[in-house]
């Protein structure tokens, strides 16, 4: 009973962040509503929001109170600059008509690469020419903060991620999560958002969060973006995409397009030490796939203060990778001892759409808001791989031990799920948010095993595996804000109800648990004046396991190879503080300490009497991270524009394993240089070169070692600006690759790891119809649970 009413006090105001919004009207001197007018909010020189004025009227979110310059412009009238106190209920600005003839105005507002926000560091891709001609994959890898791994693990700032797409998490992981990112174009991304410390709004999972933002338009009429890129490494690959939108008085239509076909290579070299033999097994994987991205929505307005909008978004996967691998087996004195050739080979076909029905309401002159989502989101894949391995004496004679396996796999996933978020004023004074949601999600996982010869395919159903998985969560929310003279303070709790089982039917093994949590933020703001401002958050948040990890089917790579889900996974809970000083919205500083509890990580498994080696995920001890990040923005002259960003961190791995126990200290750093250039202003020719460098790092028992790499790009318009002309080279010195090794009681191996990175791409976008305001953006209930899937 007592968790119970924690859990409702939830719904209740309590203590984070609200964005205010402010309704106005730009007319002319006789009171006519003016269409079109651009209207810009300014603060400390800085851009917080834009508006196109529709039928006179716009609206403007702004995050606190306090002082703003607001700019209204339009062609055949006097530019209006006007400071405002805000917030306020309603703002009319009056434009005068300018009677002087222009033989030109152009209006040109230049976001810079990297913004720093309260909450957030945003990058934005379509000003990156490294970052805007290839994959959100690679996006994602150009962004400051952001780390891919060997295993294709994403993280941000040493932190485990959640990924979100305009606000709704994908449903995928693992192998399909890299695949839709490979095959999503970046042309149809504006920003990504690294959010380090994610305030109570957003689902608890997940250390940290990255929102990709995609491109839209709106206001009337119609306008449409088309690109289309090639890619060349050791083989060609290329992605088309196209976004529109239309808008029509109460109706907004607007939706998007994306076709990527991808072929590259990966190289994972193992070296195991098993005592008595040393076996070297370098290993080549080529891929291949189509993906298609869609997203179609629309948005009706029913009354001044009433919206309702459907949104459907799709993908379609269809690849295969081919794996060729050659072991040489030695023995002590490193003599051959046996040769093994192994080929695996998989096909697969995967679809992921997710169905969004939203509402919302705005009352007393937008000072309050109602917003409703519904989401279905159901997602499903197949797979057939095939292993065969040969064993070669050191003669060269084909021994009789021959391994032919065919193992399909399917799974299907379905989640539904439901959230209602209220935006109010508590007290008068504070900006408040409250918020409750409910999501069930179901997985259905099948993975058979039949060996195989030249004819007939025999079951082996003892490796059979049938696995449900279902998870149920119910979470509310409140949060507050408020700004004190020079202070602002934000404060919020998240509680949490998780309701989990796993149950594989042919094992006959069912794993049941159910937790409550409560999840505080808070944030505290001192801004000293318009240069210098101190600043302090806290989170507690939790990484729960993605939904293949708790599979416990064994998929064999090799007769002595696989991999084994672990359906007795638990979640790791997280602790992350930060202080930071920044000096005129250009230089910041930040320390920092992260802790999880109870963390889970992949791990490799040695058996050096039977000679399996096998990767599973496990629950460990702790694993912590501190330090301290720079990031600087400098402007040397009007071309020239350098974004710098650098850490120096320790960080400690500490758990009991196996027999024994370790508890290792590494003290590491990275860095970030991007540099761009304008060679020509009026044919708006840009150029950029970027470098990145990652220390030596620690997860568990691998040691990693450093890696960097170095990319360069050039940009310019053509056909008046309409279109845009992008070449980039990736990686030009070939280094970007990872080495692992691990020393630890008898485990004893090494892995070099190394994705195709070095290629050239040169992408061309062209834009047809006005330029137009954005459609609605917003969040759907699906949150956290469609990433976790796979």
């Amino acid at each position: 009973m007592k968790k119970l009413a924690i859990f409702l006090m939830m719904i209740l105001p309590c203590l984070t962040y609200g964005q205010m919004q402010l309704q106005g009207k730009v007319v002319d001197n006789a009171g006519k509503p003016l269409d079109a007018a651009t209207i810009i909010l300014m603060q400390d020189e800085k851009q917080i929001a834009l508006a196109f004025a529709d039928s006179g009227n716009f609206d403007l979110t702004f995050p606190a109170g306090g002082t703003y310059t607001i700019f209204a412009s339009l062609v055949g009238y006097q530019q209006v600059r006007m400071l405002v106190e805000l917030p306020k209920d309603s703002l009319v600005l009056t434009m005068q008509q300018d009677n002087k003839q222009l033989d030109e105005v152009t209006v040109t507002f230049r976001k810079p690469l990297v913004e720093r926000k309260v909450d957030r560091v945003t990058f934005n891709v379509e000003n990156s020419i490294l970052a805007s001609g290839s994959s959100a994959w690679e996006s994602l890898g150009k962004a400051p903060g952001i780390q891919i791994n060997s295993n294709e693990e994403i993280t941000a700032n040493r932190k485990g991620v959640r990924i979100y797409i305009d606000g709704k998490p994908l449903n995928l992981a693992g192998d399909d999560l890299s695949a839709y990112l490979k095959g999503l174009p970046s042309h149809l991304l504006a920003q990504i958002e690294v959010y380090s410390n994610p305030p109570a709004q957003f689902d608890a999972a997940g250390a940290s969060v990255i929102n990709i933002i995609t491109k839209k338009g709106g206001k009337q009429g119609l306008n449409v973006t088309l690109n289309t890129a090639a890619t060349q490494g050791i083989y060609l690959g290329h992605n088309t995409s196209t976004t529109f939108n239309y808008r029509n008085n109460k109706l907004n239509l607007y939706g998007s397009y994306g076709f990527a076909h991808r072929h590259n290579f990966q190289d994972h070299d193992v070296d195991i030490d098993y005592g008595t033999s040393l076996w070297s097994s370098p290993n080549r994987i080529i891929y291949k796939s189509d993906n298609h991205n869609y997203r179609l929505g629309a948005d009706y307005q029913l009354t001044s203060n009433q919206v309702i909008g459907f949104l459907v978004t799709g993908s379609n996967r269809a690849g295969s990778s081919a794996g060729y691998t050659k072991t040489r087996i030695t023995g002590n004195q490193m003599a051959l001892d046996s040769t093994l050739k192994t080929d695996n080979f998989a096909a697969t076909r995967g679809n992921q759409y997710a169905y969004n029905l939203n509402y919302n309401m705005k009352l007393d002159s937008g000072k309050q808001s109602l917003n409703i989502d519904i989401d279905y989101s159901p997602y499903q894949s197949k797979t057939n791989s095939f292993a065969d391995n040969i064993s070669f004496l050191p003669n060269g004679q084909q021994t009789s031990n021959k391994f032919h396996i065919f193992t399909p796999s399917s799974q299907h996933i379905a989640i539904y799920s439901g959230k209602a978020d209220y935006i109010y004023r508590l007290f008068g004074s504070w900006e408040a948010v409250s918020g409750i949601k409910f999501s069930s999600t179901k997985s259905r996982n099948h993975f058979d095993y039949y060996n195989r010869d030249e004819t007939t395919q025999t079951a082996v159903p003892a490796n059979f595996n049938h696995f449900i998985y279902q998870e149920k969560i119910a979470a509310a929310y409140t949060s507050l804000s408020r700004t004190f003279g020079q202070w602002t303070v934000q404060g919020g709790l998240r509680a949490e109800f998780t309701r989990i089982k796993g149950y594989s039917i042919t094992l006959d093994s069912l794993n049941e648990r159910m937790y409550f949590k409560v999840f505080p933020t808070v944030f505290v703001l001192y801004k000293a004046n318009e240069n210098h401002q101190l600043q302090f958050n806290y989170a507690y948040r939790i990484e729960r396991p993605k939904y293949n990890r708790l599979n416990p089917a064994k998929r064999y790579s090799s007769p002595f190879n696989f991999y084994v889900g672990n359906p007795a996974l638990q979640p790791a809970f997280v602790q992350n503080a930060e202080l930071s000083y920044t000096y005129k919205q250009q230089y910041s500083i930040t320390a920092y300490y992260t802790s999880i509890q109870d963390v889970f990580t992949n791990i490799n498994v040695q058996d050096n009497q039977t000679k399996l080696y096998y990767g599973t995920h496990a629950n460990l001890g702790l694993s912590a991270n501190a330090g301290v990040r720079l990031s600087a923005a400098f402007q040397p002259c009007s071309w020239w524009d350098i974004n710098v960003m650098g850490g120096a961190y320790r960080l400690r791995e500490k758990s009991a394993y196996l027999s024994s126990a370790f508890d290792y200290h590494l003290f590491s750093y990275d860095a970030n240089l991007t540099q761009s250039f304008t060679i020509h202003t009026k044919a708006a020719v840009k150029a950029e070169i970027s470098g990145t460098y990652n220390g030596p790092g620690i997860q568990g028992i691998y040691r990693a070692g450093h890696n960097w790499q170095v990319g360069a790009g050039v940009k310019t318009n053509v056909f008046r600006g309409a279109g845009t002309l992008r070449l980039a080279v990736n990686d030009i010195f070939n280094t970007y690759n990872v080495k692992i090794r691990i020393s630890y009681l008898d485990q004893q191996s090494n892995f070099f790891h190394h994705a195709e990175s070095r290629t050239v791409s040169l992408s061309f976008s062209y834009r047809i119809g006005k330029n137009v305001t954005a459609s609605r953006s917003r969040s759907t209930a699906s949150e956290e649970e469609r990433k976790r899937a796979q």
